[in-house]
């Protein structure tokens, strides 16, 4: 989360270009300084560039504390990104090694956030829509006009009456090993229904990364030492979600919202994953504590507390921004006990995802606001794309929402300005950007946006857990509304649990049955900017910013790893059209409520973009519909400068009820087809569905991890030997992502991704990382990160390890 605005986080927000590159290119005027002089930079600082093996040391030195935000900070060279930086523990340095020689002749260094660049030109490579105003959803109950509501309010206030109380075990009451052995504190706050008989399903909250402390007598904040310093109070961020903890409470559930600033002041630093490990600890940590408790074991509060109030085979959790990707971590750690408790439903909110881990077997629901300042990439669409085909026969419902004129911070009261109670800041911070600023009259208010947020956050419990089907709709991508979200636009896609879908088409690949005629071209693209030429795939989003594309932007930890393969299909007349047959055992589509698909126009489009979809019968009758009349997919979405507008997937959806004159017994094909004169788009996940809930059975996935290693460097060219190994042996092949990445001085490997299988009935499956071996003497052995990310058919269990490359050559 963003601290309080400092003068130069102004300049951070304004309209920002340039896509981070795996090997950058920079350009500008050369710098006649020699290297390793200090240079002047804008108001942030001085920075340098020095000679080193392998490349070149860029350094920034700050005038003022770096910003706390949940993305992770960046250097940028001529207005170009250079890649994750490290930062030093007081946030006053941040540094990267790069092997591109010609930042030696750059002339400015400057902060970035995912991959956008302070003070460069977004017109150069952004795309500007066509209008910056926000289209009316639409529902195919009712296209042309208001969405239907969903039959149950999810915000309306249930039975019970709800009591406050907390919960506090000190500031160093939990060390964490995602922190390298560092303390933290247990403290939480507690919604109690009263009167509610017997145990209760409980919900577990989560904050994101928000500065620790602040000085209540100068008004500023630090987040660089934990305990407080002298002086100085913790920031109560897990007291800012009252509004959806109240009306579950008031439903019958406990709701339990957990601290975790002892993490916020030591992740950037001291954490192999910026804290997601760690954050996991701290759930599962107070998940023990409150099954002691409910028990009648422990601490005597807690156990006043809870003492035969919990079912912790019934549990929710949500985690907003970093504690989205910890309460992710805190599943995948759960899955791997002996014993685990039974989380039924994650909600991460405005989430980070730097390693790409799926999440499988669990019902999912993503918020991403679009007016989002901080993770303005949108990247916790990951979770939800990475995880849709992760298994084959997945049980569980997953859902995506996009809620327009939504900041980042504004879910949360502590870190919303003139509710908080230690400053805070609006995280969009350009003002008068047309859809997202403060005046625009897309943005919603706070309150506003509070008021969306404790809907849809408390109406995915109570659908998952609560098992109230009437919330549904708000979930499943038909375009149902709710009052309690006021005039708040959120737009849903959804995939169904397996045993309710069949997959016609993933569009992650092109069958050979599917046959492309007329004008049109259909390609399966994945990831963007040309990073992962691994996958045989070109590059989708080929004229966005990193911030534009939520599907296909670079995680931190992931960099190269493929992301989100999708077909792109153009046409230049009506002629065009995509056809998928389906097999003779899949023509009985009768059990099923809708054809379903995601859409996006192409960025490269121009003018109105529409398809025609036709359902066409063994006998030849066929029913055709437009998606324009049906959904709003292919409009564009509003904005004028990256980090807007998005490219966004949205959901199509024929209802089966829609058909006439079409035997849904007898369905043969599926034909797709350009409706306006010419277009592109981008297409995903045709399938005939029926969205239920599902369940949640992540435990019976095997779990994958990546070994760390050490090996001598050689005299030139080798390769060093590591191991992915998984949990249990699997029936199927498992396969996992494994990101190398090269850091720090003269790197003897590659920043790299590659695929591994591990074949069925095996435990493991060896891999090598290219080393680059010499003859100088170094002073000290080198140590690189390997990421494990994005398995099929298993889930992350220890997905960071450490290559240690050993200098052998006599000094």
């Amino acid at each position: 989360m963003r601290s309080p605005v400092r003068a130069w986080t102004t300049a951070l927000a304004a309209a920002m270009t340039a896509a981070t590159l795996s090997t950058p290119l920079l350009s500008g005027p050369a710098y006649a300084a020699p290297p390793g002089s200090p240079r002047v930079s804008g108001d942030d600082g001085t920075w340098t560039v020095e000679p080193v093996g392998g490349g070149h040391r860029v350094t920034l030195h700050l005038n003022t504390p770096l910003p706390v935000r949940d993305a992770v900070p960046e250097l940028a060279a001529d207005g170009r990104s250079l890649g994750p930086a490290e930062e030093s523990p007081d946030g006053m340095t941040l540094t990267v090694v790069t092997p591109d020689p010609a930042v030696a002749a750059a002339s400015s260094v400057d902060v970035a956030w995912n991959g956008e660049v302070p003070g460069a030109a977004a017109a150069a490579v952004g795309r500007a829509a066509p209008t910056p105003a926000e289209p009316s959803a639409k529902s195919p109950a009712n296209p042309h006009g208001t969405p239907d509501p969903a039959p149950v309010d999810p915000a309306a206030p249930g039975p019970y009456s709800v009591t406050h109380d907390e919960y506090d075990l000190g500031d160093t009451a939990v060390t964490l090993e995602g922190l390298g052995g560092r303390q933290a504190e247990i403290r939480a706050k507690v919604y109690l229904p009263e009167g509610a008989r017997g145990r209760r399903p409980l919900v577990v909250f989560l904050h994101g990364r928000h500065s620790a402390c602040y000085d209540p007598a100068a008004w500023t904040t630090s987040n660089t030492q934990w305990p407080c310093p002298a002086g100085q109070r913790p920031i109560a961020s897990y007291q800012g979600y009252d509004g959806p903890a109240d009306v579950l409470a008031s439903h019958g559930y406990v709701v339990v919202s957990v601290s975790a600033n002892g993490v916020n002041a030591a992740d950037n630093p001291y954490s192999e994953d910026r804290g997601a490990l760690a954050r996991g600890e701290v759930v599962m940590r107070h998940l023990d504590l409150l099954a002691d408790a409910g028990e009648g074991v422990g601490d005597a509060r807690l156990v006043r507390l809870f003492k035969g109030r919990l079912d912790m085979s019934d549990v929710g959790l949500m985690g907003h921004s970093r504690g989205g990707e910890g309460v992710v971590k805190a599943v995948l750690m759960n899955a791997g006990r002996a014993r685990p408790y039974g989380i039924r439903a994650v909600l991460p909110l405005a989430p980070t995802d730097f390693a790409r881990a799926t999440l499988p077997g669990t019902p999912m629901a993503v918020i991403l606001p679009y007016c989002d300042g901080d993770v303005s990439n949108q990247q916790g669409q990951h979770f939800y794309d990475d995880s849709r085909y992760a298994v084959d026969d997945d049980p569980a419902f997953r859902s995506s929402l996009m809620v327009m004129g939504a900041d980042h911070n504004f879910f949360n009261t502590e870190w919303t300005p003139g509710v908080a109670h230690a400053p805070a800041s609006d995280d969009w911070s350009n003002r008068n950007d047309p859809v997202c600023g403060g005046a625009a009259p897309s943005r919603l208010t706070a309150a506003e946006q509070y008021a969306a947020g404790t809907a849809y956050i408390a109406g995915f419990f109570r659908l998952v857990q609560g098992g109230e089907q009437g919330l549904m709709p708000l979930f499943d991508g038909s375009g149902g509304t709710t009052a309690s979200a006021g005039r708040a636009v959120v737009h849903a896609v959804a995939q169904a649990p397996a045993g309710k879908r069949l997959d016609v088409a993933s569009f992650t690949s092109l069958a050979p049955s599917t046959r492309v005629s007329g004008s049109a071209t259909a390609v399966v693209c994945a990831g963007m900017l040309g990073r992962s030429p691994q996958s045989g795939l070109p590059s989708c989003a080929s004229t966005l910013t990193t911030s534009q594309a939520p599907s296909w932007t670079p995680a931190t930890y992931a960099n190269n790893v493929a992301s989100t393969p999708v077909l792109r299909f153009s046409w230049s007349d009506p002629t065009g059209t995509v056809t998928v047959p389906l097999g003779e055992q899949d023509r009985n589509v009768s059990r099923y409520d809708a054809l379903t698909f995601r859409a996006a126009r192409d960025e490269t489009a121009t003018g109105d973009v529409d398809l025609a979809v036709e359902i066409v019968d063994k006998h030849g009758a066929s029913h055709t519909v437009r998606v324009s009349e049906v959904s709003d997919a292919l409009t564009a979405f509003p904005g004028t400068a990256s980090p807007l507008p998005k490219t966004w997937l949205r959901t199509v959806r024929v209802p089966l009820s829609s058909l006439a004159g079409v035997k849904p017994q007898q369905i043969g094909e599926i034909r797709i087809s350009g409706a306006s004169q010419k277009g592109g788009v981008y297409l995903a996940d045709l399938a005939f569905t029926t969205v239920a809930v599902g369940e949640a059975r992540t435990e019976r996935l095997p779990q994958v991890s990546v070994e760390g290693a050490t090996v001598d460097e050689g005299d030139g060219p080798g390769t060093a030997t590591m191991t992915a190994r998984l949990s249990e042996d699997s029936a199927t092949p498992v396969t996992v992502q494994i990101q190398t990445i090269a850091t720090g001085v003269a790197p003897v490997i590659a920043s790299a991704a590659r695929e591994v299988v591990i074949p069925a009935g095996s435990l493991e499956a060896s891999f090598q990382v290219p080393v680059v071996g010499d003859t100088a003497v170094a002073s000290a052995p080198q140590s690189y990160q390997v990421v494990a990310s994005v398995p099929v058919n298993a889930t992350i269990g220890g997905g960071f390890a450490r290559l240690v490359v050993n200098d052998d050559d006599a000094s």
